[in-house]
């Protein structure tokens, strides 16, 4: 079976929830929380897509070496490590945040938000940037 068509998917994924995720706390700053909410949610669907199609991916293909050679080997990894560790972090941040706004518990909700928004950008950005690293300037 032939996966290539799912790295360029996963960036898409990634750079859609942040799109999305930018849009929704633009929204709620504006004061417009159904705006907001329906972005926030959005880009939870994408970043679930992705998780899911990303451990599928793998599961087939393994991993992918990045071919690229001295600063941008160093430049990749770490962008790589902290991606990878902030990665494993988001889940259950997004969990929580998501709980707490749909239950009705906003102030809860936002206390959390204040540092699940930067780590979910952070995360979905760089996603997208480990991608055309790996797959478009290390060939």
């Amino acid at each position: 079976m032939n996966f290539s068509w799912m790295p360029p998917f996963h960036a898409t994924l990634n750079g859609l929830s942040a799109l999305f995720i930018t849009v929704g706390v633009v929204q709620i700053k504006r004061g417009k929380r159904e705006k907001h909410k329906a972005c926030l949610l959005t880009a939870c669907v994408f970043s679930a897509i992705f998780l899911i199609s990303y451990i599928v991916y793998h599961s087939q293909v393994g991993s992918i070496p990045f071919q690229g050679q001295g600063w941008l080997r160093k430049v990749y990894f770490s962008i790589l490590f902290s991606h990878t560790i902030l990665a494993i972090a988001i889940v259950p941040l997004i969990a929580i945040t998501l709980y707490r706004a749909l239950s009705g518990r906003f102030f809860l909700h936002r206390k959390i938000a204040r540092f699940t928004f930067p780590v979910w950008l952070y995360v979905s950005v760089t996603g997208v940037v480990i991608y055309l690293m790996l797959y478009h300037l290390s060939a």
